[in-house]
């Protein structure tokens, strides 16, 4: 369930007063520094994610954020009030872990109760809002079963519906779906997602999976050694990478490193090894500067023929490998000075086949817009 720009919960920026924020937030483990000076402002409602690889400090910032860990320095305000010195059980924030954590002894409507029953609710409260929750996540017809008797996607909405349940202004999900295989996890993002925007709650995820964070967030901080590189929709994240790690984390690019050797107001123009590269709008670089280029696969044309009207941009280079998935085509190419460039080609009709095949000579283009210039 990507969101769109137009969707009410796409904000690229803070309007307002943020609902949680992050300030010059650091921690450090003896001389290592997992999170480094994090600055984030999170809005009500929004489905916020946490992307990087292993290492990068994304789960250090979580277990800041629900009072596991103490930030060596730095704030973590929610509604304005500093949560640094108040423990994780007087926070109104609850966190799902990917171990899911049920209790196995426990029933599903038990392990839903646990919390609430340890707040000391009536019993007539509890018994309203657990029925509730098991029938939010659809699983009223379970609630008997003992954990070890549902499946992965169950066990997933049950822990779900046990966060929920205490109603909490922020909801925090550690890897929520890692647990589940390719072809439910793909499924259970788009009910994840109904829920919590159905309950209103502030959510913020973490995950290494960029698919995931792509179809799930309204926002998206990625991070690499402790540091947010960029925030932003997933648009603006896969479409206007700020830098080199950033375009090669999400999705995939081919990188061309070289000098701007022109900069105008609607062309800029760089030297790489493998010719100029044409963009067709100004780069906020100055002339001589060392820059990168990176181009989408999916934004590459490929023909064994020469096309016409598309001198720009355009290359040839051997054909190396080619993969099938299905939906598309995926062709490795080698240029003359060695660099290899990834083309992807959607496969539109059911019998389409491509007369591209190994060694082939190819051409390949992309228009001035396509790419993207990166100063750093």
């Amino acid at each position: 369930m990507s969101h769109t720009s137009d969707s009410p919960h796409v904000l690229t920026g803070v309007n307002g007063d943020a609902f949680l924020q992050t300030v010059d937030l650091l921690k450090r483990f003896d001389d290592v520094v997992a999170v480094d000076s994090v600055n984030l402002s999170i809005q009500k409602g929004e489905i916020f994610a946490l992307l990087g690889s292993s290492g990068c400090g994304k789960s250090t910032l979580l277990r800041m954020l629900a009072g596991f860990e103490t930030p060596t320095s730095g704030q973590v305000l929610l509604g304005g009030s500093d949560m640094v010195d108040i423990p994780p059980y007087d926070r109104p924030v609850n966190m799902m872990f990917q171990s899911y954590a049920l209790f196995p002894h426990l029933t599903v409507w038990d392990n839903v109760a646990f919390g609430l029953k340890r707040e000391g609710l009536a019993k007539d409260v509890i018994t309203t809002r657990v029925n509730a929750m098991l029938d939010l996540v659809q699983l009223g017809a379970y609630a008997k079963r003992k954990p070890h008797q549902l499946s992965g996607g169950q066990q997933q909405r049950v822990a779900l519906a046990r966060s929920l349940a205490k109603k909490p202004k922020l909801l925090l999900l550690d890897e929520p779906l890692g647990a589940l295989d390719k072809k439910l996890r793909e499924e259970t993002q788009f009910e994840l997602v109904n829920i919590i925007e159905s309950v209103g709650v502030t959510c913020v995820m973490v995950t290494h999976d960029q698919e995931e964070a792509m179809a799930m967030a309204s926002r998206i901080a990625v991070m690499s050694h402790g540091r947010v590189l960029q925030v932003g929709t997933p648009h603006e994240i896969y479409e206007y990478p700020n830098c080199r790690f950033v375009a090669d984390f999400i999705g995939q690019a081919n990188l061309f490193d070289g000098q701007l050797s022109r900069e105008a107001a609607d062309k800029s123009e760089i030297e790489t090894p493998e010719g100029t590269i044409y963009i067709n709008h100004a780069t906020a670089g100055y002339v001589g500067q060392p820059v990168s280029v990176a181009v989408r696969p999916e934004k590459i044309n490929i023909s064994k023929e020469k096309p016409t009207g598309a001198d720009a941009n355009l290359f040839t280079g051997k054909v190396l490998e080619i993969a099938y998935f299905g939906s598309y085509n995926t062709y490795v190419v080698q240029l003359p000075t060695g660099k290899q460039v990834k083309v992807m080609s959607a496969n539109h009709f059911r019998f389409e086949s491509s007369d591209i095949t190994w060694e082939d000579v190819v051409y390949f283009w992309w228009p001035a817009e396509a790419a993207v210039v990166l100063t750093h």
